[in-house]
């Protein structure tokens, strides 16, 4: 058997195939220090949220040399939205110690383009964050495709 053989002994979910699939993408890009590129981010994310059914918001939590520490899901919604709290995102940064972040969260519907309340929050959670110190890299809207806010210039 190589490295990159991967056996299972038991049947498996589809959410439980893409669980595995994020948990192996975590482990490459925490070496390879790919979180600092938006494609190899995007897709990462893919495989966290764009089988969710609900909406979910979830945070990268990084050092200062942008390598991963946690990946943590904060808030579930229902179908079209979740609620967001600056004050909870800013506790969780602190309490790993992050240098940045990126924020995700998934369209449920497939279409990834930000709403009006998605750049209202990201505004919010920048401006908390930049009072302790803590970058905010980008924000990712997972669907097909996903959308990076830095790409688009939104953050």
């Amino acid at each position: 058997m190589h490295s990159t053989d991967y056996v299972t002994t038991a049947p498996m979910t589809a959410l439980q195939v893409f669980e595995k699939a994020a948990e192996l993408l975590e482990h490459q890009y925490k070496r390879e220090q790919s979180f600092t590129n938006p494609e190899h981010t995007k897709h990462y994310l893919s495989m966290k949220l764009g089988h969710q059914e609900r909406e979910v918001f979830a945070v990268l939590f990084l050092d200062n040399q942008h390598q991963l520490i946690s990946y943590q899901e904060l808030f579930y919604g229902t179908v079209d939205s979740a609620s967001v709290y600056p004050r909870e995102v800013a506790k969780a940064a602190l309490q790993t110690n992050a240098a940045a972040v990126i924020f995700a969260h998934n369209h449920p519907s497939g279409i990834a383009e930000p709403s009006g309340s998605d750049k209202r929050i990201t505004t919010k959670l920048v401006d908390a964050l930049n009072l302790l110190d803590i970058r905010v890299l980008d924000h990712v809207v997972v669907g097909s495709p996903c959308v990076s806010f830095a790409e688009r210039g939104l953050i």
